[in-house]
């Protein structure tokens, strides 16, 4: 665990009252520097309870640089969940800084009803990596408005309305998204949402049947969810190429290829959700999809595109783009300041060859999650691509049954030893490991020496 440091006092924000005297606009009541405690107690009052936030005593974070975090008490941690694999080159990158910095200085906002270089620079960069064809894109502000507007620009194009997502999928908090999570914890309890009908997640780990017929079982259900309960014209398919939320669930290899097909031949678009495992997340190529020789129609993106700033991105063929004639207007999305971020990051990404590096430190952070398996039994399973790591803990091996209890437990004594990571899956027992893809090699080890030393916490 790092020392603690101390963070200076710093003094509140003032302006000059009627009298001409210096008057203190902090907080009411509040020290420049509230403690945790205090911050917390606040968070709690004044906050909607669905902000919730890790661990039995929340982290209160106040400065970060790279990989390393601090609380507001000064103590620094190894962050090897970026956020929710948001911060994609690591925080507080200093280009980024720079990038709107400057813009701020020139142009701060616009709307969508004005054109901007900003904006249109970073539709060109994201053209030039997509895959195929997609070279036409909107930006919105987060992940839930671009599966949103993926959606409706596959209803405008097919003239269709019904939607097949995947049990166990994550996208978004939206009504709309909200339907399309099949993730129990997750839903809104609310109704006004149709058309959105769920097949099994491929999950192999978790599958009924032998490895060799996985793919068989997962097309047949896809198929039979379509045919039983859809009118037989759906608009389109749509799942995360990775599952995040579900707890880092990969595919069948040929399973995408196969969904493809079916559902392009019941005459439905392929819309392939890379919020999180885009950007050479994965290893290798820029999007995971690209991993199993598939060309989706749509592609949302979001979280590391502008390494912490709030922008989504929809990208897709010009002829479905064109079937979205409007009106319709986002106050917020393409904003000059984020469109400088978006640049930016990607501009580091490109000088850095993001997926070789996420390859290599994946291989690395893969090796010793594996050995980590090997030594703990009830560690099931270690899966993932690049850097998108997930580790399933189980009550034992030969049943499966998922260890809720133990993850809690593991969570926070990652914690304890200095390092953040994530947790998923339906029943919240697999934790989610996904750095700053400029991560090195030496992080990578400190990682997986602070985990190895939680994991024995938790041990027996």
């Amino acid at each position: 665990m790092s020392e603690v440091q101390t963070v200076p006092e710093t003094p509140g924000p003032t302006e000059t009252d009627h009298t001409g005297q210096a008057t203190d606009i902090s907080t009411e009541g509040a020290d420049a520097v509230r403690s945790a405690a205090d911050t917390t107690a606040a968070h709690r009052e004044h906050l909607f309870p669905w902000v919730r936030p890790y661990y039995a005593e929340p982290l209160v974070l106040a400065e970060a640089e790279g990989v390393r975090v601090r609380d507001v008490e000064g103590v620094e941690y190894l962050d090897l969940f970026a956020g929710i694999l948001t911060t994609s080159i690591g925080h507080c990158h200093p280009a980024v800084q720079s990038a709107v910095t400057a813009q701020m200085a020139k142009l701060g906002h616009t709307s969508t009803l004005y054109v901007t270089e900003p904006q249109v620079e970073a539709a060109v960069a994201l053209a030039g990596i997509a895959p195929g064809d997609l070279s036409v894109s909107c930006f919105t502000n987060s992940g839930t408005e671009a599966v949103e507007s993926a959606i409706a620009a596959a209803r405008l194009y097919t003239g269709r309305h019904e939607i097949v997502a995947l049990r166990l999928g994550y996208s978004g908090r939206s009504m709309l998204t909200s339907h399309m999570t099949a993730h129990g914890g997750w839903r809104l309890p609310l109704g006004g949402v149709t058309g959105v009908v769920h097949a099994r997640s491929p999950y192999p780990f978790r599958s009924p049947v032998g490895e060799e017929q996985t793919t068989d079982f997962f097309i047949d259900d896809l198929v039979e969810v379509i045919e039983t309960t859809t009118g037989g014209k759906p608009a389109a398919f749509f799942a995360e190429t990775i599952q995040g939320v579900g707890g880092y669930i990969v595919p069948p290899r040929d399973y995408f290829q196969r969904a493809a097909e079916v559902i392009r031949g019941f005459g439905g678009l392929m819309i392939i959700d890379e919020v999180q495992a885009g950007f050479g997340r994965t290893g290798g190529k820029w999007f995971g999809i690209e991993h199993w020789g598939v060309e989706p129609d749509i592609i949302c993106m979001a979280k590391g595109i502008a390494n912490g700033f709030p922008v989504g991105a929809t990208i897709t063929r010009p002829e479905i783009a064109e079937a979205w004639q409007g009106p319709s207007i986002s106050t917020f999305g393409g904003n000059p300041v984020s469109m400088a971020a978006v640049n930016a990051t990607l501009g580091v990404m490109k000088a850095e060859d993001v997926p070789v590096r996420a390859r290599e430190r994946g291989e690395q952070l893969r090796t010793g999650l594996e050995r980590l398996r090997d030594r703990f039994p009830w560690i099931g399973e270690v899966r993932g691509m690049g850097l998108m790591q997930g580790v399933e803990l189980v009550e034992d091996r030969a049943g499966k049954a998922p260890d809720a209890d133990r993850a809690g437990r593991l969570t926070e004594a990652a914690k304890e030893e200095g390092l953040l990571v994530g947790r998923g899956g339906l029943y919240g027992h697999v934790m989610r490991i996904g750095p700053s893809l400029l991560v090195t090699a030496d992080e990578i080890d400190e990682g997986l020496s602070r985990f190895t030393a939680a994991c024995e916490r938790v041990d027996g």
